[in-house]
């Protein structure tokens, strides 16, 4: 697991938005702390040093109770 970032805020679409360090790939899977699947990169947008992702949550993830947690990118 690598630290992607902080859930910021909820976009109006849904999307779960991240600042992270890194760059993520599009489609990679997103986890909390428990390695619970959340869902998968969107998006990557804004400065390359410090980038904003979009992340599609699973149906039935609260998104909104994610604000202010720290996501993971899952590893294989």
């Amino acid at each position: 697991m690598r630290r992607l970032g902080k859930v910021t805020h909820i976009s109006h679409r849904g999307s779960l938005i991240l600042r992270s360090e890194k760059t993520p790939p599009i489609g990679a899977q997103v986890v909390d702390k428990q390695v619970q699947p959340i869902g998968r990169v969107l998006d990557v947008f804004g400065p390359v040093r410090r980038p904003y992702l979009s992340v599609r949550p699973k149906k039935g993830i609260g998104a909104q109770n994610l604000v202010g947690q720290v996501l993971y990118l899952y590893k294989n």
